[in-house]
């Protein structure tokens, strides 16, 4: 046996081995801190969700423009008040598909969030949408580069969606976004796929 090709052979299996448990646990990590956004959007918990943002990080959702650094993060989400008995804002993180860089310092991944709002004795929605998102290393640790939510309806409980849906929620008057919608696309009944930040696993087709 050649020790000294042996040594060389198994010196890179082990490289590689400590890759791939690297790879894994950046994919745990980036699928816990989205998960750990949609649970403190549940509860109103603000500004745990917005300390989940990169420094530079953006935020866009339903159309209403591009949000720019984690403080301006913070303000649009304080804009929907604290949570209160009787409200209801289930936003579930579900359907990830993730992929970390070779690097291992960005990362991207698509999520579904199915969505229950309402307020006892004034409304009652359904909501669904897509969240094409970019993740990224900061200060040794996982944070939101970018969060983009594509609806794709909110709907009232009690009317279904065989009627269709709410438009896109328009810009807030007393507080502009420091972009436009980065996309234009319409909700259902419209038809929309949002964009994939990932090819075919097996075909290697770009959609």
């Amino acid at each position: 046996m050649d020790v000294e090709a042996e040594i060389v052979r198994l010196s890179a299996e082990v490289a590689a081995l400590r890759m791939k448990a690297k790879a894994a646990e950046d994919y745990i990590a980036v699928s816990n801190l989205q998960r750990a956004y949609g649970y403190y959007v549940d509860k109103g918990h603000w500004d745990d969700a917005a300390d989940l943002f990169a420094r530079e990080g953006t935020l866009e959702i339903n159309g209403r423009g591009v949000f720019v650094g984690q403080d301006r993060v913070r303000a649009y989400m304080h804009r929907f008040g604290p949570a209160k008995d009787g409200a209801l804002f289930n936003h579930m993180q579900l359907q990830p598909v993730i992929h970390i860089s070779p690097d291992g310092m960005a990362a991207h991944a698509r999520w579904r969030a199915f969505i229950q709002v309402g307020e006892v004795g004034k409304t009652a929605m359904w909501g669904e949408g897509t969240y094409e998102n970019a993740y990224v290393k900061e200060d040794g640790l996982w944070k939101i580069a970018r969060l983009h939510f594509f609806q794709t309806y909110y709907i009232g409980f009690y009317d279904g969606w065989d009627r269709g849906g709410l438009p896109l929620i328009p810009e807030y008057p007393d507080f502009k976004p420091d972009h436009p919608r980065s996309v234009d696309y319409g909700v259902y009944p419209i038809f929309h796929v949002p964009p994939f930040h990932y090819a075919n696993p097996v075909s290697g087709r770009e959609e």
